[in-house]
């Protein structure tokens, strides 16, 4: 594996150009300072915001340049700060940019109680009187949706104030987790003595020496043991933020306020978990095939990431994973191809390697105005090409989504994030499927797929639901310890394994790992948004151009409608089970054809 040490060593198409956003710190000085006197003439705004369609418009333009460049330079501050976590000036540009956020906040907070007092009639007036608040519709729309559930105007401006201070939490897990947090060293498979990290972690498990797995397993949650009343800690204070303000703006729950955020409702949550627990048999065999085809006595946790099949004849180096995704995704086009081309070989799209004091992990971002940025962590499997593939679909799914909307319709919710990066994802293995030229390499993709609804179907769900657990807990009055939350962890890992895994005790500690739990009920839309892509995937394939319109203006929807109504223009409707049981159903399918494949 290529291994760099010092980011200098990294030639410059394999990292990020971030002088493309700020060419260096002085402009970015500079925006900070137009943004900040910006923030404080706006506060003038106040007085007069709902006197009349002139002034009305004029704040809500004044409002989106303000956002425009806070979305800038948070950009800017956080992909600098994510290249290296220890580097003190990047986690002074990330509370810069957390104060300014607040300092809007705080600035603006009478927007939204302001806009609610406007009756229908004079907004209908209005729009006639400055037909440039048309441009504006979406926002008006959805800030008018939270009538029943926002407050007065001095306890907005008092929640906005403590911004800074309650969002907190994650940016403390990440920065002890990723620059504090130390895991000790072990022996890789050829008894060199390795540092242990999160990110090399995952690869030790999926090595095929099973002492190797087994040291890495315990040694890494030798360390987090010792932390565990820390991270129990901060996610108890994070849930209990959530549920206070849940409370307070009148939501029956802090599931509820997410998923009213997200235009849903929490019975998607719920048919989700009721859904997947009902084939929880399916997981079941696929464990007990593996044990079987491991040749071990009973299957571990650390044994879970194995791969069925040898690897060894899938090692990509970065030029051949490129080469191999954007093969994949021809079939979406020649617009989705070439754009995506340049990006991955030309603009400096990606940040590839990891090194020292890097954030794990992959992700896509980036925002109106820039290019997508993917950061990845990449050690050179078929992994890691499927997770480049994965990236790109998000890093698309901007493009098309910047490129056909008007700033503030731009950013695709939550709630679809993950459809795009997953539709190439299985894209990307049945590519694969067709091309490969040897039963092993066939089966290597099948393991793969079968890896990716594991992990991302069963997986997340188990993750939803210990999620909802938890914040039930903190809603009842119950503060939650170290102990609490091994101890319901670990139930829910033993109830989606099933009986034939051995669930080794540590594995209780693995929700400080997660941080997903410090994103508000995220995790569940990975289960839902892989159910979405299966069947976009299947249309793709089997209805050929006219579908992959549909879906790419599925694509270009941005936040311009609601997230189920862009999801019905690619034709897929979540409020039905069906869509789970589809995914579970290509989950069976995959493992049956992998059995008869062995």
């Amino acid at each position: 594996m290529t291994n760099y040490t010092d980011r200098k060593q990294i030639p410059q198409s394999e990292k990020w150009d971030l002088t493309a956003i700020y060419k260096d710190q002085q402009a970015f000085d500079q925006d900070y300072a137009k943004t900040a006197e910006l923030i404080e003439q706006f506060k003038s705004r106040e007085a007069d915001f709902i006197t009349g369609s002139a002034p009305f418009y004029a704040t809500l333009k004044d409002a989106q340049q303000i956002e425009s460049l806070l979305n800038r330079l948070e950009v800017y501050a956080s992909l600098f700060s994510d290249l290296d976590t220890g580097n003190n000036e990047g986690q002074i540009l990330m509370g810069r940019m957390f104060k300014l956020y607040n300092d809007f906040g705080e600035a603006s907070s009478f927007m939204q109680t302001a806009m609610l007092k406007v009756d229908d009639l004079t907004l209908q007036a209005w729009n006639k009187e400055e037909p440039g608040l048309l441009d504006y519709a979406r926002t008006i729309e959805k800030a008018r949706r939270f009538r029943e559930h926002t407050l007065t105007d001095e306890s907005e401006k008092l929640i906005a104030s403590m911004q800074n201070a309650m969002h907190s939490h994650s940016r403390i897990r990440s920065v002890f987790a990723n620059a504090d947090l130390s895991f000790g060293k072990i022996r890789d498979e050829s008894g060199k003595l390795v540092t242990l990290t999160d990110t090399n972690y995952v690869p030790f498990l999926m090595g095929s020496n099973r002492n190797v797995r087994r040291n890495a397993f315990r040694t890494l949650y030798r360390t987090y043991d010792q932390f565990g009343n820390t991270f129990a800690s901060l996610l108890n204070s994070y849930i209990s933020e959530k549920v206070t303000m849940a409370q307070v703006r009148k939501y029956g729950s802090s599931l509820e306020e997410s998923t009213f955020y997200d235009e849903v409702t929490p019975e998607i949550y719920h048919n989700l978990i009721k859904t997947v627990n009902a084939h929880l048999g399916s997981i079941y065999d696929y464990y007990t095939m593996k044990q079987k085809l491991l040749g071990i006595p009973k299957l571990h946790l650390y044994d879970v990431y194995t791969p069925l099949v040898s690897s060894s004849h899938s090692h990509y180096t970065y030029d051949e994973a490129v080469r191999e995704v954007l093969d994949a995704l021809k079939i979406l086009g020649k617009e989705y191809h070439s754009t995506l081309k340049q990006g991955l070989t030309e603009k400096h799209w990606v940040d590839v390697w990891p090194t020292p004091g890097k954030r794990g992990g992959a992700y896509s971002s980036g925002c109106y105005g820039t290019e997508p940025y993917i950061l990845l962590n990449f050690t050179e499997t078929l992994d890691d090409v499927s997770t480049l593939a994965h990236e790109s679909g998000h890093s698309m799914h901007s493009y098309f989504s910047h490129t056909n909307n008007k700033e503030q319709e731009a950013y695709y919710t939550i709630f679809v994030a993950e459809v795009a990066s997953t539709v190439n994802e299985i894209l990307f293995a049945h590519y694969k499927l067709r091309t490969s030229s040897s039963k092993e390499e066939k089966l290597e993709v099948l393991n793969q797929l079968l890896e990716l609804y594991r992990g991302t179907l069963f997986r997340q769900t188990m993750f939803a639901e210990f999620e909802e657990i938890a914040h039930e807990k903190v809603s009842n009055g119950m503060t939650l310890t170290k102990d609490i939350l091994n101890a319901d962890y670990y139930a829910l890992v033993k109830k989606y394994f099933g009986p034939d895994v051995y669930v080794d005790k540590q594995i209780a500690l693995e929700w400080m790992r997660i941080p997903h739990f410090y994103r508000f009920f995220y995790v569940y839309k990975y289960a839902t948004c892989i159910s979405a892509a299966s069947s976009i995937v299947k249309k793709i394939e089997t209805q050929g151009d006219s579908y992959i319109n549909q879906y790419l203006n599925f694509l270009k929807c941005g936040d311009s409608r609601s997230p189920l109504d862009s999801l019905l223009v690619a034709g897929i409707d979540l409020r039905k089970p069906e869509v789970i049981e589809d995914a579970l159903n290509d989950f069976e399918s995959i493992l049956k054809e992998f059995k008869k494949s062995i």
